[in-house]
């Protein structure tokens, strides 16, 4: 019943996808006598923890029950206070727990609940937990945020023709799909290049999508052009502009509400984004901008739409728009692959693994 009970929780803490960073994504249960009395989520950074939202469900009926929760039970205090003082006092008897926190400032939540006499075993569908909060655990370790670089593609790796034209390569289930993961991400990211040739809106296209519309960024290396028919300047979600050297156009970028902010390259761009809550960020290209991330070993996943097209052509926009590698020992490697039909196109999905 363990199980079932946690995978309920883990299916309360997706709910939060798109809503929670910095936080992490959590989700509770309250379990009496085998029926389930109180339900909750992590549903906002800086609002009730999961556990707090469960324990008020369940009311008085909690004294002597089992809460699951999918992230051990916090013990510091951040923005809220401590939950294992919430579910001290409401007399809990039993914690079952999926994920350890990693987090110093909040982490032990276990034994001090141990120490108050409480039952408590973590580690119930923790592989699961993990995957949720993947983009949180990776911050807390290095600072920086989890990036998947997406790209649609043909069959021989062309992001776009040698004239720069790239719609449409892929159908309208793939570019459906792209919206839903777009609603999962912080902030979608573009190269300057990106802008100037297809001007993106960068905008999640679906209602029923919910949660924070994400940051739109755009990584250049001078402050583009201005110009009033940018898509990114809709007021649908806030524009962030990263330039390694400023010039005139910025005070034009400002003055339309975007935020330009001069940094030494792509990683401190992206540990800024890091720092502003961006935890999770989707890097939709072009080739140079991929092929930064590449070479500088910060893209964390690959997330590709393959149409059964050709377009050819040694001009046109490759995946990887460098030099690539010289030897086939620092080739780039896939893992943990993950492949869906998207109606006539193809989704491969996985981790990156560098040559070191």
């Amino acid at each position: 019943m363990d199980i079932q009970w946690m995978k309920y929780a883990l299916k309360l803490a997706r709910k939060g996808v798109g809503r929670t960073h910095p936080n992490p994504r959590v989700g509770a249960v309250v379990v009496q006598d085998g029926k389930m009395i109180g339900q909750g989520w992590h549903q906002c950074a800086g609002e009730a923890h999961a556990e707090v939202h469960a324990l008020a469900d369940a009311g008085a009926g909690a004294k002597g029950a089992t809460i699951y929760v999918t992230l051990e039970p916090c013990s510091g205090f951040g923005r809220t206070p401590p939950c294992t003082q919430a579910i001290l006092d409401t007399g809990i008897q039993r914690v079952i727990f999926a994920s350890y926190d990693p987090n110093p400032a909040m982490s032990a939540g276990a034994e001090v609940l141990k120490q108050h006499g409480l039952e408590v075993f973590g580690g119930v569908l923790e592989a699961e937990a993990n995957t949720l909060n993947q983009a949180f655990f990776h911050y807390l370790k290095t600072d920086m945020p989890w990036v998947m670089a997406k790209a649609a593609i043909s069959l021989d790796g062309k992001l776009a023709t040698h004239a720069h034209q790239s719609k449409w390569i892929t159908g309208a289930a793939a570019r459906k799909h792209v919206h839903r993961m777009r609603a999962e991400c912080d902030a979608i990211m573009v190269g300057s290049g990106t802008l100037r040739e297809d001007n993106p809106s960068l905008t999640v296209r679906d209602a029923r999508l919910r949660g924070h519309p994400p940051l739109r960024v755009v990584m250049a290396r001078d402050t583009p052009k201005f110009s009033q028919e940018y898509q990114i300047l809709s007021d649908e979600a806030p524009s962030c502009l990263y330039v390694q050297q400023s010039n005139k156009h910025n005070k034009y970028w400002q003055a339309a509400g975007v935020d330009v902010v001069q940094v030494n390259d792509l990683q401190a761009a992206l540990k800024d984004l890091a720092g502003r809550g961006c935890l999770q960020i989707l890097v939709e290209g072009g080739g140079k901008l991929h092929a930064s991330l590449f070479e500088q070993k910060l893209a964390n996943e690959l997330l590709l739409y393959q149409a059964p097209v050709l377009i050819g052509g040694v001009d046109a926009v490759n995946l990887w728009h460098g030099l690539g590698i010289a030897d086939m020992s620092e080739a780039v490697h896939l893992v943990d692959v993950k492949r869906k039909k998207l109606g006539e196109d193809m989704m491969i999905r996985g981790c990156l693994i560098y040559h070191h």
